[in-house]
């Protein structure tokens, strides 16, 4: 086993390693640039040393300073997190040639499963259904425009190496393609420096379910729970919950026999995540993986009673799976809020600054999971989640109740969160009966949340008056 590992990331995720690591009696190693001096995972590893400069790509980003960061502090091991190099084959083929095992798949496997047309392609070539479009790369407009006249419309066009909504274009008739296609390939090209392209056609309406697997060196692939991830802005998710309430027992059954089968075919080691579209017949279509612990992992956490971050490690080592498909059930309902520092009122804009009070919830079947404390200074550098708030129960409506009990009590002062836009999204009709698509926020709701708040500054200002 490891006797210290390296945390290649910050906030509330490189926290949550930190204490899993802490259980096991693995020392942790936190990285930090000059913002996060005084941040809370550079308070609770054993050790921490400064990579760079606030900007991510001279500090979190930064390959080989997080490399001589290992090197230096005697490392056996670096552990990605999510977000940042997750799910860069650079960095996991670097760290595999400094002798430095990565806490992830292999870096050949990353490239295939990040390259989205190829992941793809191998789906198919395995009998897992996918989203009708293009086979392989679409080199150019007219070829894109060739593509969704055949598959029909609305299609999207996606970046081959993609991510958080970034190259991403939605076309609904054949006049527009032409200028989506460039602009999302520009985007892509400065997003990511890599300009190509793939289409697919939209299936809408959907529910975007997503199934947690885990594999382990010895080829033994456990399946979870599905999550319902269908609750997004922007193609951002925004509350999760497991299991899904609109599949049942038998389609769940289905879902993780595919998903199994896909992760076999690519000999995929360590945790991580198939996502599927489910269009109103519940059929499903495989979307993409994410090669990596997710932001939502919590909740699988809580029903499917396992620690995900200790099986990435164990599987790491070379251990066994602790569970084998067998063990798994459904251990009531989970659900996940993501708190912001963002103001919903103003277009969601980032908010920064220092957090002067915050008080955390807590109560039966709640789990918080953050990044900051009260005091501590929000930076405009990175991501903007600062709290994660889990409810879990013996069933959906309890864990509901829990979440909103907990948001209401969850009090922050000195920056704006989306705190309310989450409790407003819990009452909700469509979330109360577990009917909501994925376009629902966008679509529906976000212009009557945002009629409600206008209404009600005039009647303030009127009662004021």
């Amino acid at each position: 086993m490891f006797k210290k590992i390296l945390i290649a990331n910050r906030g509330e995720i490189a926290i949550r390693i930190i204490r899993a690591l802490r259980e096991m009696g693995i020392k942790s190693v936190a990285v930090y640039s000059t913002a996060d001096k005084h941040a809370q995972h550079v308070k609770e590893a054993d050790e921490a040393i400064c990579i760079g400069s606030p900007q991510p790509a001279d500090s979190y980003l930064n390959m080989q300073n997080i490399v001589s960061a290992a090197v230096l502090t005697g490392a056996d091991a670096i552990h990605p997190g999510y977000g940042f190099l997750s799910e860069s084959p650079e960095f996991a083929q670097m760290c595999e040639e400094c002798h430095l095992v990565f806490i992830g798949p292999k870096s050949k496997t990353i490239s295939l499963m990040g390259n989205k047309a190829n992941a793809r392609e191998m789906m198919r070539k395995n009998n897992i259904p996918v989203i009708p479009g293009s086979d392989g790369i679409v080199k150019n407009a007219a070829a894109a425009l060739k593509i969704a006249n055949k598959v029909g419309y609305p299609v999207m066009l996606k970046a081959v190496a993609g991510g958080g909504g970034k190259g991403i274009r939605r076309v609904t008739q054949a006049a527009d393609l032409t200028e989506a296609f460039n602009q999302a390939q520009e985007e892509a090209r400065i997003s990511f420096g890599d300009d190509r392209m793939y289409l697919e056609k939209i299936i809408s309406p959907a529910k975007h379910v997503e199934v947690q697997i885990m594999a382990d060196k010895t080829g033994h692939v456990v399946a979870l729970p599905e999550r319902d991830c269908s609750m997004q802005r922007n193609q951002q998710k925004v509350i999760e919950e497991t299991p899904c309430s609109q599949i049942s027992a038998r389609e769940r059954d289905y879902l993780q026999q595919i998903t199994v089968k896909a992760i076999k075919a690519i000999n995929y080691e360590n945790v991580g995540t198939i996502e599927f579209l489910m269009d109103p017949d519940h059929h499903f279509y495989f979307m993409e993986m994410n090669t990596r612990i997710q932001v939502e992992h919590s909740i699988t956490e809580e029903v499917a009673q396992i620690d995900l971050v200790k099986e990435q490690v164990n599987i790491a080592a070379g251990k066994d799976l602790s569970i084998s498909q067998e063990d798994v059930h459904v251990h009531g309902a989970a659900i996940e809020a993501r708190i912001n520092a963002e103001d919903p009122s103003k277009n969601f804009c980032p908010q920064a600054g220092k957090i002067a009070k915050m008080v955390l919830p807590s109560g039966l079947g709640i789990r918080i999971e953050s990044g900051v404390n009260s005091g501590d200074t929000v930076s405009p550098f990175y991501d903007s989640m600062i709290v994660k708030i889990i409810a879990h129960a013996t069933n959906r409506q309890m864990a509901i109740k829990r979440l909103l009990d907990a948001l209401t009590e969850f009090e922050i002062k000195g920056l704006v969160t989306n705190r309310d836009f989450l409790i407003a999204l819990l009452n909700d009709e469509k979330f109360q009966n577990g009917t909501y698509l994925t376009t629902y926020i966008d679509q529906e709701f976000l212009s009557n949340y945002l009629k409600r708040l206008r209404n009600n500054e005039k009647e303030a200002q009127v009662n004021g008056n």
